[in-house]
């Protein structure tokens, strides 16, 4: 019986060894290039959409955030998880408090494999919640307080 549970112990050891090396990247954008549309453009959507005070969207648009992230493979997967949870949430408060996930996801993931936004999109920062979103235009349209505060905020 040892050898029966030596031998079961020892295979494990060996598949989880040889599949289980280093995160698939080879979806991965390289250094200096875009982030990819695919993840940019339904964010944009989603940010609008609370900064409007609406949910209408939300749940598609993070939906496509999601699949776009996994496309992406393993450096985006806090990107898939959070925009997955924003896709789950069926409040306008329980989804900018998700967003605010996604937003420090996307953005570390950007910084991080130093990745350009388009000419027109920036990243903004909410002082109230001390957390970063990106923006297309000029104009503060803050997604975390809406209306209630809407152009609270400063670019980076």
């Amino acid at each position: 019986m040892k050898t029966l549970v030596f031998a079961i112990a020892a295979l494990t050891f060996a598949v989880v060894s040889t599949s289980g090396c280093a995160p698939d990247t080879s979806s991965t954008p390289k250094a200096g290039a875009a982030m990819p549309s695919s993840v940019v453009d339904p964010y944009l959507k989603i940010s609008s959409a609370l900064a409007s005070d609406s949910l209408d969207g939300v749940r598609a648009n993070a939906g496509d955030l999601a699949t776009a992230a996994t496309a992406l493979g393993a450096p985006a997967m806090k990107i898939d998880t959070s925009a997955l949870q924003v896709a789950s949430a069926t409040e306008i408060e329980d989804a900018r408090e998700k967003f605010a996930r996604l937003s420090d996801a996307i953005v570390a993931y950007m910084d991080g494999l130093k990745l350009t936004l388009p000419d027109d999109v920036r990243v903004a920062v909410c002082p109230m919640k001390q957390k970063p979103w990106l923006q297309e235009g000029s104009d503060i349209k803050n997604p975390y307080y809406g209306s209630s505060m809407l152009t609270c905020g400063d670019f980076r």
